[in-house]
Order: structure tokens, then sequence, then C-alpha cells
């Protein structure tokens, strides 16, 4: 489906968020402008793989806001979309702000903490704004391995906001001004835990039949067997079906430890043979690579700095 096939986005933003923001939207058929600093996107520098990855497809203007921004506001006039993620008041210092591009135009601000509120001008990143939402209580000191506030939070985030617009403007023909806040968002992933969890640590130990159990290869299996019906099979299958009746005991560090040692007789992928059609709810711990030959899709290539910037100028009638 290319259901935004012939809309366009403007992105202002640097770095991780509006980049996933900004592949999405293309993977949904968007025309995506990325306009970068005369150096580039730090991302170009600090980790160009993942550039490469995130920014595959776009097109990239290179334009120093301070000297000419008349390039920025006629690309906005052509904007059905226009992200940006500068701290709350940069957009506009620079004239680049949610009043220079047009009514229908949807405008999305990638930020922190929100655009009000005393966090609003706080420095972070996304274990900051982890912290900050609570969502690293459970694991704190270790840290998550991957940006969850960046990407699930401030990317999808927006995204999710900017699809609803867009069609909220097919009924009205007026865009919106939107503000996505990375920690308030990523805070919604955990608040429906408020109130409690179903059983203490559920998500980190605290049963046996949802941990992580090292195999004979030092490689490890996700076993998340959490219905009854799908422990007695794995137990069957392993050749302890005494342990089924105990899935819930009191003590699941000691059930766990039966378990780790089943586990740890034989390999990964004899563990995978043996499941592989069973309704057990286990499977592998993957490296990424593994997991991409089976799951993912190429990454394309990468995108010039400034490659599109004379095109652009001259569509735009500014040369």
């Amino acid at each position: 489906m290319q259901p935004l096939a012939g809309s366009r986005v403007v992105d202002l933003t640097r770095d991780l968020p509006g980049a996933l923001a900004s592949r999405e939207l293309l993977r949904l058929g968007a025309r995506v402008v990325r306009v970068e600093p005369p150096e580039g996107d730090p991302l170009r520098r600090s980790a160009p793989e993942w550039d490469t990855a995130l920014r595959s497809g776009t097109e990239s203007v290179a334009c120093d806001l301070k000297q000419d921004v008349e390039l920025v506001r006629a690309l906005f006039g052509r904007a059905d979309v226009v992200l940006e993620g500068f701290r709350p008041g940069i957009a506009e210092s620079l004239g680049v702000g949610p009043r220079e591009a047009p009514e229908s135009t949807v405008y999305c601000s990638i930020t922190g903490f929100g655009s009000e509120g005393r966090h609003a001008d706080r420095a972070g990143h996304d274990l900051n704004y982890l912290g900050w939402a609570g969502v690293l209580e459970d694991t704190a000191p270790e840290w998550p391995p991957i940006q969850v506030a960046d990407l699930a939070a401030g990317a999808l985030g927006a995204v999710t906001e900017v699809l609803a617009a867009l069609l909220e403007r097919e009924r009205t023909g007026l865009g919106s001004r939107l503000t996505v806040s990375m920690t308030h968002r990523s805070h919604e992933l955990v608040a429906h835990r408020l109130g409690g969890d179903p059983l203490p640590r559920l998500l980190t130990g605290g049963l046996a039949s949802y941990r992580t159990y090292a195999t004979a290869d030092d490689r490890y299996l996700t076993v998340a067997a959490l219905e009854p019906g799908f422990f007695a099979r794995l137990t069957s299958l392993v050749g302890r079906p005494d342990l089924a009746e105990r899935q819930f005991d009191a003590d699941q560090d000691v059930l766990a430890d039966e378990l780790a040692a089943v586990f740890s007789d034989r390999s990964l992928a004899d563990w995978l043979r043996l499941f592989d059609g069973e309704d057990v709810c286990v499977g592998p711990v993957w490296t990424r690579r593994e997991a991409a030959a089976e799951f993912g899709a190429d990454t394309g290539e990468t995108v010039p700095l400034g490659a599109h910037t004379t095109a652009w100028r001259r569509e735009l009638g500014l040369d």
C-alpha cells in the first residue's frame, strides 16, 4: 500500500527520531525532502550506517537556515507535512516555525518534554527521557538495547499523530500544529502498569515461564509460556511433564533452575527443531543479522549530502 503517494514531507530534524518518522512516511508512499545543514546531519558522522539505513530513498537539500531561510519557506509551500526536532522556540527564531507553513500543512514538532511546563527546555537524550518517564524502574541500573523513547515514543508517536492529522485534513482542508513529547509518550508505554502488575516482576524474571535460558552452545532461548496450556506442552516436550503443575509455585527461582538445567543440555538449533510447529511460545535470541535474514529488508544506499539542492532550487524558482 502507498496511501501517502503524492504527499511531500519536509524534514528539518536531526538524528534518530525524525529519521525513523520520515522513513515510515516514505514507506507509506510520501516523498521526503531532508533539509540538512551544510556540514550534514550529525548522524552522518556519528553513525553513518544508521544514517544510510534510515535515510535511504529520501532527498537531501543542504541549507544554512541562518543564510538561506527562503529556500526552506519555499519548500514549506510544497509540503503536506513538516517535521522538526529543535528545542521549543528555536524553529520560530530561525524563521521556520509553524506560522511559516501553509494552513493546510501538518507541522509536527518532536520534542524531549513537550513545548510547555518546567521541563520544556531541558536537554536530554533517549536514556534521560526513559528515566524521567518511569520506564527504567524495573531494570536500572541496566539500560535497554534500543532507543525506546527516540524510536517508539518519538518517531512512531509522531507518525501516528501525522497520519491522524492528514485524515482530518481530508475532512476540513486544514492542517494541524502537533507537538510530540518523547518523555510523555514513553510514560504512556508504562502507564497501564501504575495500578500494579498481575505478578511481581512479571516482565523481568518473576516467572520461570517468562525468561531466557542458556543452551548448550552458549546461545539463548526465549520462553514466554505464560498460559498453562503452553507451559504444559513445553514441559512435556522437554521430558519434564512433572514441572507443569509447578508453573506458579511461590519459589520461581527453583523452577527456573530446573528448566535451566534442561535447556543447557542441547544446542539452540536442536531446541528450535524440537519446538518447530508446537504451541509452546519459545523462540531464539537471534543476532541482528540472523533476524535480518528472516524478517529484514535491504538497508538501501547512502544519500549524498545536498544531492537534491540544485534541483529543488530550480523547481522552486530560486535560481
